[in-house]
């Protein structure tokens, strides 16, 4: 591995000119293939083999048409203190803002409240449910300012109006500032880790082309392929972060082999053999990960996990290929001023900061591993209480129209209106449809936890009928789980009874079967993905305990992270710094985010780290001086790479919507946990406890594994000479 990479770095830099020219290509191509590929469509969300799902199917199949994907608004009015909507001019103007809600060209209806009984009991509260003809995304700017129009109307008229429903999303989402406040942090990152502006916008301007050719090229096939408009967020992310990590362990391994006083070409190829077999292995590793996200069974999970991957070896092909061609191009720029003015120097032995923290640890590695162990131990004690679920309005804050119309419905109409359960009867080959519709509708109705049962709607067969349940409780609140359980444990009495049968579907429905579903995928996925990556790290370091070692330490962060979501956005303590109003459970597919992108950013601190460690012990250093070598060389630019992760992950904090801050302060809150304190302080304690053994491996497993020289001892050993630079190539190139 180490020699074929010595030699694709070689031709990189030998011939620069071309590599630029074939990326620039690339780039171009793909861009031209975006700019002229149909727009993505949004497929809608899906998840095959849960009852919520099956029974969506079954409406789609007997109902054809009236399931269609189209916008919806829900519009609230409530009544001045005191007053009732159906009060004469408050009556008119509700009506008045319906007619100018019906009034445009993708409105299928608008339904006036007063006809359709949509008003609260008491009188004070009012909604009319707007249906559009095309999914939110379609919705023109005419249509959205007809809706806008009509609220600031009624508004004028004295009514509080609020809106929810998709037909209110604002189309924005992750990746605008927040990608830019990241892209900023990891700038003054890259500067302050290196020294030179060269340096630090080399990778930056790498990562930037990676992540262009990613998206560019998941918009020229998001037509083909069956993508979303949201296949490629997690892509963009990982790319730019994965890209900027890659290209700064090349060229700071190149600087490092300068320093040494090699020429220009050959500190470049053996940055990349070096180096870059680090970036591949740690690219695979993360590439596991999220292609193990097919695992799970979500559609659109997996298409978000393979887009992803792609983009990460986008970025590691970058960084073998066009990260060495421009270090030919610049082969001086990336090097410090006093490097550039004074030559060669002691870098390579020079103590510094990660020398001094190793040596720190080395001396009392028990106390940082219990000290390690425990803490993240209580930040993972939360965990235990964890309650997943799918927020919605209600986790927006007030300031938004969609909260405040969700809180309004909960007083008018209790809080259970905001989640009701879509029952879906299936009564094909019963010879009395609308009986068996009307006696489960009966018995539903008797449950506990029930407030209301509406009238059942059937198609045009008469053999299937579609009604709602409505909760006496919150979606999500765990009675309202229990009181779905609990309606489907009354089926097989009832279909005994009936002859017919149903399911039970709708949003809350559903998120209840999602959460359930990815409690039980999440064992196998982890099965699946660390046993995997333990394999690869065998092969890497030839060792049996640092692989297992790596694992644990990655279990315990994930989990100090998942907790610390918990406390923060479920217990709501510190929420307020965070900007979050309302807590409530944790969105469903938190855990499998962290744990796929997570593991797969841990395993880049690992095998970054511990590969120097293990190159210097392959080339005679004691297992205590392989560990203080390896933060020598190392412990710098994995602090960088962990501060840039963090800061492009906590650019997200930032954003409006909860389940972005969730998944922002999440990822950022792990890659904070794992590099400081299991890589930076467990792994290096672990290693001085077990001695020389942390790199034994049964000799019968080191017969079967491969052989990759990762570490590159035979470049290292052909590279002893330094290679002295031509007369005048310094000066050239500078």
């Amino acid at each position: 591995m180490a020699a074929f990479l010595y030699r694709v770095g070689r031709l990189a830099f030998r011939r620069r000119w071309y590599v630029a020219l074939v990326w620039a290509a690339v780039l171009a191509a793909v861009g031209l293939g975006a700019l002229k590929a149909p727009g993505a469509a949004d497929e809608g969300f899906s998840m095959p083999g849960i009852e919520s799902q099956k029974a969506f199917d079954l409406m789609e199949q007997r109902f054809p048409g009236t399931t269609a994907d189209g916008a919806t608004a829900r519009v609230v009015f409530v009544a001045p203190h005191g007053a009732k909507v159906t009060a004469a001019g408050n009556r008119k103007a509700v009506e008045d803002a319906v007619a100018g809600l019906a009034d445009g060209s993708q409105v299928a209806s608008a339904v006036n409240p007063f006809q359709a009984k949509a008003v609260s009991k008491d009188g004070t509260t009012a909604y009319a449910t707007v249906t559009y003809k095309v999914a939110a995304d379609d919705l023109t700017d005419a249509s959205r300012t007809q809706l806008e129009k009509a609220l600031v109307e009624a508004r004028d008229a004295g009514l509080t109006v609020d809106a929810g429903g998709s037909a209110m999303d604002d189309r924005g989402g992750a990746g605008g500032a927040a990608e830019g406040i990241g892209v900023a942090i990891a700038a003054v990152v890259l500067l302050v880790t290196f020294g030179s502006l060269a340096a630090a916008g080399l990778p930056l301007l790498t990562a930037l082309i990676g992540v262009g050719v990613s998206m560019a090229t998941i918009l020229a096939l998001a037509d083909a392929l069956g993508l979303s408009t949201t296949t490629g967020t997690l892509a963009m992310m990982l790319g730019l972060a994965v890209g900027i990590d890659y290209a700064l362990f090349v060229v700071s391994r190149y600087r490092e082999e300068r320093a040494k006083g090699r020429a220009p070409q050959e500190a470049t190829s053996l940055a990349v053999g070096t180096a870059g077999s680090a970036v591949v292995f740690a690219g695979l590793t993360v590439v596991i990960a999220l292609a193990g996200l097919s695992v799970v069974g979500i559609p659109m999970l997996t298409k978000m996990g393979l887009a992803a991957a792609g983009a990460v070896v986008v970025a590691v092909v970058i960084a073998l290929t066009l990260v060495p061609a421009l270090l030919g191009f610049w082969p001086n720029a990336v090097l410090r001023r006093r490097a550039r003015k004074s030559g060669p120097g002691d870098a390579e032995t020079k103590d510094n900061g990660g020398t001094r923290w190793a040596r720190f640890v080395l001396r009392r590695p028990l106390p940082v591993l219990l000290l390690g162990v425990v803490g993240l131990g209580a930040l993972a004690l939360p965990m235990t209480s964890l309650q997943l679920g799918m927020p919605g309005d209600e986790a927006k804050p007030t300031s938004t129209t969609e909260r405040r119309a969700y809180d309004a419905l909960a007083e008018g109409f209790g809080p259970g209106f905001n989640g009701p359960l879509t029952v879906v009867v299936d009564a094909r080959g019963d010879d009395d449809a609308k009986g068996a519709a009307s006696t489960i509708a009966q018995e539903m109705g008797a449950t506990k936890g029930v407030v209301s049962v509406s009238l059942a709607r059937f198609n045009e067969a008469g053999d299937t009928a579609v009604f709602s349940v409505v909760p006496s409780t919150a979606p999500t609140d765990e009675k309202t789980k229990d009181l779905v359980t609990t309606i489907r444990g009354e089926r097989p009495g009832i279909e005994s009874a009936t002859g017919a049968t149903f399911e039970v579907t709708g949003t809350t429905a559903l998120n209840i079967d999602i959460s359930e579903k990815v409690r039980s995928a999440l064992v196998p996925y982890l099965i699946v993905v660390v046993g995997l990556a333990i394999v690869l790290l065998m092969v890497v370091f030839r060792s049996l305990l640092v692989p297992l070692k790596a694992a644990l330490g990655f279990l315990l962060s994930v989990l100090a992270s998942l907790g610390a979501v918990v406390v923060v956005f479920q217990e709501g303590h510190g929420a307020s710094l965070l900007g979050v109003e309302t807590t409530g459970p944790i969105m469903s597919l938190m855990p499998i985010f962290l744990v796929g992108i997570v593991f797969g950013l841990a395993m880049d601190y690992e095998v970054f780290l511990v590969s120097r460690m293990r190159e210097a012990h392959v080339h005679g250093e004691s297992a205590h001086q392989a560990v203080t070598s390896g933060f020598r060389h190392s412990a710098r630019v994995v602090v960088a790479a962990a501060l840039i992760m963090i800061a492009v992950f906590a650019g997200f904090i930032g954003e409006s919507d909860s389940m972005i801050k969730m998944i922002g302060f999440g990822l950022a809150a792990a890659v904070l946990l794992d590099a400081f304190v299991v890589r930076m302080a467990i792994v290096p304690a672990v290693l001085a406890l077990l001695g020389d053994k942390a790199w034994w491996l049964p000799k019968w497993l080191d017969r079967a594994l491969p052989r990759v020289d990762v570490e590159g001892e035979a470049l290292t050993r052909a590279a002893d000479t330094p290679e002295p630079a031509p007369a005048g190539q310094e000066a050239a190139h500078v």
